[in-house]
């Protein structure tokens, strides 16, 4: 397919000048990172992008490639809007931010102070849980811990729901001492914003953030969008093709990912943050203070990196870490079909924003690195190459490991050995905080259906043992499982456990937290 774009609002131009380490910087003019936009849509299958640079307090780039959809063609622009997925979390950490300088609460409030149902696994985790804690990825639950009560789809759970479930999820880390990814805690960080300044989280966001500097087309959800005529599809690849995507979930996890934005309006909210929370021509406003401002961009937990020659650590809803003897903050966001990339190195007052509608973080990796090289004097490297190589070999990788799976249920469906009484394993099982589960035989196959996540529906198919497999009939998920039963003293099953299949299986897809018991 060839893709293409429509000019948008670009002063971009190219500017030599000295870095720290003496060499020469080769900034990207505007036909060169139009080069790179193109050249990035087609490696990795990307119908549409947009990308914002802004420099010294001015948005020197914004511009749309490619379409906003594969249904429409419909060109994108620098006002196209995509969801900016956990780029929102920065959002929320500065509305936290506000309401302490407002002095209603500190960074190290206890949770529990604001919302009294709060509870962890752990009775004492429970009592000394922070804001701060909120939003740092060192609560001791694993990565993505939780997340299916929010994914794939708009679930039925509800954010009272969501909190009380959280008594169930255990910890796979001490508490405040090691970093996995977290998202629930940012849904309930959403709410401590709400109950603090007594209006709801999206209402706060944009009447407090987005309105006040200017981002007249944003809203803090897809749902609260006043024009869509200008919104894109998300995109997935399947076997070689795309398909167009769904909302990956609605408003209880808005706090975490819900805002929709344009290159254009982000760019505001990036120059605010480079301007350490001021805006106005003469920056004579300011969302929040200095010392919040610094607060945000502070190192809270460690990140292993396997580099010991830089530091990679969050802070308040940002990575931070080093990039060629410069600190930079950036966040990146995935939806089912878009992911997106927001970066800045404050000492450069630059700003980079690249936001797609497929989900290949290669893609926007290669755009952001692509411009950074030219300010930090980095030359020589093929971004786009180097990612691509990356993507291929993991893709190739997980291939052989799915392949061999289904090779291996085609040989078990031939094989002449006894297979398993599908009646067995017919029922209904609950987990304790993802809910119901229903295994039962449709059109002589059995069938799995979750009740609180409607997409996740699909055939099962005998592997071995008392293992089977689930494929999905939504195929952009790409997330199919391995489903293992457990048998009672009648061998009938009694309960199940699941792992996903591909390695590249989104990490939201948190299965391995799941332990089903028949009701």
């Amino acid at each position: 397919m060839k893709f293409m774009y429509r000019a948008g609002f670009s002063l971009g131009f190219a500017v030599v000048l000295s870095t720290a380490f003496g060499a020469k910087a080769q900034i990207l003019s505007a036909k060169q990172i139009d080069s790179v936009a193109e050249k990035t849509l087609s490696t990795f299958n990307v119908p549409g992008i947009a990308v914002a640079v802004i420099k010294d307090g001015k948005l020197i780039h914004a511009k749309g490639y490619g379409v906003r959809s594969i249904k429409t063609n419909q060109k994108v622009d620098e006002n196209t809007l995509f969801g900016v997925a956990s780029n929102t979390k920065a959002f929320t950490a500065a509305a936290l931010g506000m309401l302490v300088d407002e002095k209603k609460l500190s960074w190290d409030t206890k949770v529990v102070e604001v919302i009294p149902e709060f509870k962890m696994y752990d009775s004492w985790v429970t009592s000394e849980f922070t804001v701060r804690d909120l939003l740092t990825h060192r609560s001791g639950l694993g990565l993505g811990a939780g997340d299916l009560m929010i994914w794939p789809d708009s679930s039925t759970v509800d954010k009272k729901q969501l909190i009380y479930n959280l008594r169930f999820l255990k910890p796979v880390s001490s508490f405040r001492t090691k970093y996995d990814y977290d998202n629930l805690m940012y849904i309930v960080a959403g709410e401590v914003v709400a109950r603090v300044s007594g209006i709801t989280y999206e209402d706060f966001i944009e009447s407090r953030i987005i309105r006040p500097l200017g981002m007249q087309k944003t809203a803090a959800s897809w749902y609260r969008l006043k024009d869509k005529s200008n919104v894109i599809d998300g995109h997935a690849p399947y076997e070689d093709k795309l398909l167009t995507v769904g909302l990956s979930f609605g408003e209880l996890a808005n706090a975490a990912g819900g805002i929709y934005s344009s290159v254009n309006d982000m760019s505001k909210w990036v120059t605010a943050m480079i301007n350490g929370g001021r805006y106005g021509n003469e920056l004579e406003k300011k969302l929040f203070s200095p010392a919040v401002a610094k607060e945000l961009w502070t190192p809270q937990t460690l990140i292993n990196n396997g580099n010991p020659s830089s530091f990679s650590s969050y802070g308040l809803g940002w990575f931070l870490s080093s990039v060629n003897g410069k600190f930079q903050a950036t966040h990146t966001g995935g939806l089912s079909g878009i992911v997106t990339q927001v970066t800045i190195i404050p000492e450069l007052k630059l700003g980079i924003i690249v936001l797609t509608n497929q989900q290949s973080g290669a893609a926007f990796n290669s755009i952001t690195s692509s411009i950074r090289d030219g300010y930090l004097g980095i030359k020589g490297m093929d971004r786009i190459k180097l990612y691509n190589d990356n993507r291929l070999r993991n893709e190739k990788e997980a291939k052989e490991i799915v392949d061999k799976t289904w090779s291996a249920i085609a040989t078990a469906q031939k094989s002449a050995a006894a297979k398993p009484d599908v009646k067995n394993y017919l029922g209904t099982y609950k987990d304790a905080w993802f809910g119901e589960v229903t295994i039962s035989e449709v059109n002589g196959k059995m069938h799995f259906q979750a009740k609180n996540a409607p997409k996740l529906r699909g055939d099962m198919t005998f592997y071995k043992g008392n293992t089977f497999i689930v494929k999905w009939y939504d195929r952009s998920l790409d997330a199919d499982a391995f489903v293992n039963f457990s048998l009672d003293n009648n061998a009938k099953a009694d309960g199940f456990k699941m792992a996903a299949i591909s390695p590249l299986t989104d990490f939201s897809f948190d299965f391995q937290d799941l332990d089903f018991k028949i009701k």
